[in-house]
């Protein structure tokens, strides 16, 4: 057989193999998303139709503020900080593995270094209204092998995406943990734990000395004045079932970060 004759049929047999073992084109294990949003927040979401990839908006609608919310990523993974001035602002993209990517466009801060390693529901930015926005919300994407998926929160379809908001909407467990929320030492002795984050609240307990505490989320409340230091940020124990000041938190940050909003 001819050398050329040989080399097309080799082809031929190579692309009949190739066609064999595709690859199909959506992948038979996603990571298991959550919203990017802290635990127990409502958002309402839409799609603007002018969208190439199948991304989605999201704004609080639970009476908090959107501007400034933690973003928290949706699954485990490597991030990545990127701007964009004139579309996507200041953004993150987190690479999930197995061909998996998220986007969280038009942030106000970033909260993890570029290349950083995250956790599920770890604080990775703040919304905000960077690049081309009309307001602050999260412009969210899921992709696969670079293509828009349709959104899918907890294994379900977000499907099919409202035009407007306050038509769909969504409440996060993202950050929620199994009961045990984020590991942090305490400093100091004799720090009150109140029922709620104001001086005013009752004490349901005390901390004696340097204590590992297991913060669910925080929140502002009244503003503390203690060891040279103020703040109004005010941590919810697990264990102790009541807050006590950021101050003695012994983390260099006014507010944790990676800790949901209460």
């Amino acid at each position: 057989m001819p050398l050329r004759r040989f080399l097309a049929v080799l082809a031929s047999l190579l692309v009949g193999t190739a066609l064999l073992v595709a690859v199909p084109t959506e992948a038979l294990a996603a990571p298991n998303f959550k919203a990017p949003f802290p635990c127990g927040q409502r958002w309402t979401y839409s799609h603007h139709s002018a969208e190439v990839r199948q991304a989605l908006d999201f704004v609080r609608s639970d009476g908090g503020a959107t501007n400034g919310t933690p973003v928290l990523a949706s699954a485990a993974g490597t991030a990545y900080r990127f701007s964009q001035p004139s579309g996507a602002g200041n953004y993150i993209a987190i690479e999930h593995g197995g061909g998996w990517k998220t986007y969280y466009f038009h942030l106000g801060t970033y909260s993890v270094p570029n290349g950083a390693q995250v956790a599920q529901g770890q604080q990775i930015g703040t919304t905000g209204s960077t690049g081309n926005s009309s307001g602050p919300h999260i412009h969210y994407e899921q992709l696969y092998n670079g293509v828009g998926q349709t959104i899918r929160i907890n294994g379900a379809s977000l499907a099919p995406y409202p035009g407007s908001y306050n038509q769909k909407y969504l409440t996060s467990d993202n950050g929620c943990g199994g009961g045990g929320g984020t590991p942090f030492m305490t400093w100091g002795s004799g720090i009150r734990v109140r029922a709620d984050a104001y001086l005013s609240s009752p004490v349901v307990g005390t901390l004696a000395g340097p204590t590992q505490v297991f913060v669910l989320c925080q929140k502002q409340g009244d503003t503390v004045t203690a060891e040279g230091y103020t703040n109004n940020w005010w941590s919810k124990l697990r264990d102790q079932n009541g807050f006590i000041t950021n101050i003695y938190i012994n983390h260099p940050a006014a507010q944790l970060p990676g800790v949901p909003i209460c």
